[in-house]
């Protein structure tokens, strides 16, 4: 919008307009000085009596301003500091305030209770691992396959724990337990992987994110309140990392913020709408520890 002064009240600012040519100063002034110079020496001052008939030219420009300017960019929490900061934002609002300061749900389900409640079986965290492990082997292979170029971003990120994993198992079975089938939770979550993977790559990443991630922050901690109880504190494989964690962390972290600079504000927001499914699916994996 150029302007909302009306078409007659311009033709009276041009009425009211007086223009005052400044001549040279009287030394520059001379037979060697031709017109040509004395032009562009020239200049003019620009004087208004009213913008708008009743108000003061500078309060006139503060309106015209306040009009033309552009409407400020609407920032989204964590925006600043990168996509992944969005995620993490919106993922925290979603953890109780047991669970984290900036967590906002009310604590309906036995595994939102704090973990040193909980009454962990050795039967129920075998059903964890094993539908944990068919969760990872499911996202490792998607990321392998790579439908999508982007995917092939996060292969060998030193987050997988599918091997992990297989090492936990094989310990249980030599201590003489029967390691079950996947269940539901597991089965469910691998198959909603799979075919988001296939037409939706900003959903998808939301799980990969929240997945890898959870992991190493509440998931270590549940890790070893659970050994604590059941395993004599014995630490599992799939808590264990080679190389420095926080450096893997950083590195997956500037590959999804990467990644997400080519997606639309759109594209950004229906990634962040998918976090609430993620913690769902993930939720109904973890309560099998308790079953």
């Amino acid at each position: 919008m150029a302007s909302l002064t009306p078409i007659s009240q311009s033709h009276s600012l041009l009425n009211n307009t007086h223009f005052t040519t400044l001549s040279p100063p009287q030394s520059l002034a001379g037979p060697n000085l031709g017109s040509e110079f004395l032009l562009k020496r020239a200049s003019f001052r620009f004087r208004t009596r009213r913008l708008i008939p009743g108000i003061p030219m500078k309060s006139a420009a503060v309106i015209v301003s306040a009009t033309t300017a552009e409407k400020p960019k609407k920032r989204y929490p964590g925006e600043a500091k990168g996509f992944v900061e969005e995620m993490r934002f919106v993922a925290m609002r979603l953890h109780t305030k047991d669970q984290a300061k900036e967590g906002e749900k009310e604590v309906k389900e036995p595994e939102e209770r704090p973990v040193a409640k909980w009454e962990p079986s050795v039967d129920g965290y075998l059903r964890f691992l094993v539908d944990s492990k068919l969760v990872y082997d499911t996202l490792e292979g998607i990321i392998e396959k790579a439908a999508f170029p982007s995917y092939a971003e996060f292969r060998n990120t030193g987050l997988e724990r599918s091997e992990k994993l297989a090492k936990d198992l094989e310990w249980f079975k030599e201590q003489g337990h029967v390691i079950p089938e996947p269940s539901d939770p597991g089965v469910t979550y691998a198959q909603y992987l799979k075919e988001l993977s296939e037409k939706d790559p900003q959903a998808f990443l939301c799980h990969f994110y929240n997945i890898y991630f959870a992991h190493t922050a509440g998931g270590r901690m549940i890790g070893k309140k659970v050994a604590e109880k059941i395993l004599n504190n014995k630490e599992l494989e799939f808590y264990k990392w080679d190389g420095d964690l926080s450096q893997l962390l950083h590195n997956v972290r500037v590959k999804l913020n990467n990644v997400a600079e080519s997606w639309t504000r759109e594209e950004k927001n229906h990634c962040l709408e998918e976090t609430e499914k993620s913690f769902k699916h993930s939720g109904d994996i973890l309560r099998l520890i308790l079953s």
